[in-house]
């Protein structure tokens, strides 16, 4: 059969309130982030592994609270006095466990914001005691920070995100399809993104409709017969 010709156009990731589809995996985590205003101390560590929505929800808060996002690798290299009297997110901070300066940095970051009536939202893949920070001061400031945990995502939230992410490139998909999926796939979002994309691709390069058969192949559980 044929091949047709493909392009590789961006996708842009939708990282709005509306976007963010709320279910049991994630509706403790959503709810704190929307109570952003009653957190003790103003600050909050939300802890998810990749995939779960993580970086989502800090977009969702950084818009309602109008806080700059910074990846905490990058604390080093940042004038942390500009951040005074604003809102932060710090991405990803296990990531600068055992960096002495980072970590001097975030120890200055943290005190700093707070110190002027701005909250902090730190996010992670796990709770701070996990990220083996050396700096003592910092250590027990982020293991005294209110935890918020989102877990894996669940049938339901990876069910509608398929259906969104299918919809978004106006693809046609079977009844049975997104059932034939879920039990077969990565348990993450990212997972979902990167298997849409997939089956559009194929399908579009061969000229055929969405079906079992094409996921099958995509998910490398059957060989193709050309049929």
């Amino acid at each position: 059969m044929a091949q047709q010709l493909t392009f590789d156009l961006p996708a842009r990731a939708a990282q709005g309130l509306d976007d963010f589809l709320v279910t049991p995996s994630n509706a403790a985590a959503m709810a704190a982030i929307e109570a952003w205003q009653d957190w003790p101390n103003r600050k909050l560590v939300l802890a998810g592994e990749t995939g779960t929505g993580k970086t989502h929800l800090a977009h969702v808060w950084a818009h309602l609270s109008g806080a700059r996002i910074i990846p905490a690798t990058t604390l080093p290299d940042q004038q942390i006095d500009r951040f005074a009297g604003g809102s932060v997110v710090l991405e990803d901070a296990e990531r600068i466990a055992g960096n002495r300066p980072a970590e001097n940095a975030l120890f200055h970051l943290h005190n700093l914001v707070l110190a002027e009536g701005g909250a902090l939202l730190i996010t992670a893949a796990t709770a701070p005691s996990r990220w083996g920070l050396t700096l003592p001061d910092l250590k027990s400031r982020m293991e005294g920070t209110t935890l918020a945990r989102l877990d894996a995502p669940d049938d339901m939230l990876l069910s509608a995100v398929l259906v969104k992410l299918f919809d978004d490139r106006q693809l046609a998909v079977p009844a049975n399809l997104i059932d034939y999926l879920l039990p077969r796939m990565e348990r993450s979002l990212a997972e979902a993104a990167r298997l849409v994309d997939q089956l559009d691709r194929a399908a579009l390069s061969e000229n055929r409709a969405l079906t079992r058969r094409l996921a099958a192949r995509v998910l490398d559980k059957t060989p193709d017969d050309g049929a």
